[in-house]
């Protein structure tokens, strides 16, 4: 496990670099100065000229991107450009806020999944496992801002039930703060959980069509045994690598879902940066979103060396 934990470290440093110059680029690229939002449009060129002087945006491309990654290492990011504040103390605002959704969202995809493809698989009667196959299906196709419009309208305007949006601190009030979560959570966690729940109870399905699952059915073991004990350890690799992509998409999707749903987290922090040009708290915020996805493909790829024996690292 250690041996193949090094081994992939000079990958993952390698994927971050390249993100991180990618990032640095992309920003670049798109119409638009930070130095001319923040001066006006009424302002002359001699004070868009020192202002971009001030910020350092005169220097050189390579210089500038050289300046940025060393402040990543130091772990210093700097002031941000138009927001206002440290660049650190606004990404753990909003990192707290969005750790919490994304948290909640995860829990909601392996409950909502497992027991889904599991009850599929156990049906007696094919219409049960075909409408939720079909359930799952409408799941995964309706976009989540589409998903986040009907639960508001439901939830929230016609049985007023839930909050439309908001938020509050699990530490200070926790009941508040559920209620809160429940929707955004949930309208997150249904596309994922209905990718991990076709794939389980794919896995699933041709784990009981083995040889030792007609051996032990031939046997007289019971079907919830054999279900539980042998089909489902089969199938839990392949479904935590599928998770482990998910988690993925959870916390990319968090960006659509915070701004349905007034949560205050990393996505509301990255549309301002992108629409003022603040090109400091947008470059850290997408390399921080890599550096979270390479850290869970990593912790996924060990768990499934730890669940299948028969991956052997060396």
């Amino acid at each position: 496990m250690r041996t193949f934990l090094f081994k992939r470290l000079p990958s993952g440093l390698a994927v971050l670099l390249a993100a991180s110059f990618t990032v640095f680029l992309m920003l670049r690229l798109i119409p638009g100065d930070p130095a001319t939002t923040l001066a006006g449009p009424d302002a002359s060129p001699a004070t868009v000229a020192a202002i971009r002087e001030r910020l350092g945006l005169d220097a050189p491309l390579l210089s500038q991107y050289l300046r940025w990654l060393g402040q990543v290492l130091t772990g210093d990011l700097g002031p941000s450009y138009a927001i206002g504040g440290q660049v650190s103390e606004l990404i753990g605002d909003g990192l707290a806020a969005t750790f919490q959704l994304t948290l909640a969202a995860l829990l909601l995809v392996v409950v909502l999944a497992v027991p889904t493809a599991l009850y599929a698989v156990s049906a007696r009667r094919r219409t049960l496992a075909g409408v939720l196959r079909a359930l799952t299906t409408g799941a995964l196709a309706v976009p989540p801002f589409v998903t986040g419009v009907v639960l508001v309208l439901v939830f929230a305007v016609g049985l007023g039930l839930l909050p439309a949006g908001g938020h509050a601190s699990l530490f200070d009030a926790p009941d508040l703060a559920v209620q809160y979560l429940a929707l955004p959570a949930l309208c997150l966690a249904l596309p994922s959980a209905a990718i991990l729940a076709r794939y389980l109870q794919d896995g699933l399905e041709r784990a009981l069509g083995e040889d030792y699952v007609r051996t032990a059915t031939a046997l007289g073991v019971p079907r919830r045994r054999i279900l539980w004990r042998h089909a489902l350890p089969n199938a839990l690799p392949s479904a935590v690598t599928v998770l482990g992509l998910q988690i993925g998409q959870l916390i990319a999707g968090a960006v659509v879902v915070e701004r349905i749903f007034a949560w205050p987290g990393l996505g509301q922090l990255i549309e301002q940066g992108v629409s003022r040009r603040d090109y400091p708290v947008v470059q850290d915020l997408l390399l921080l979103v890599v550096a979270g996805y390479v850290a869970v493909q990593l912790l996924t790829d060990l768990l499934y060396s730890w669940l299948d024996p028969r991956v052997r690292w060396e």
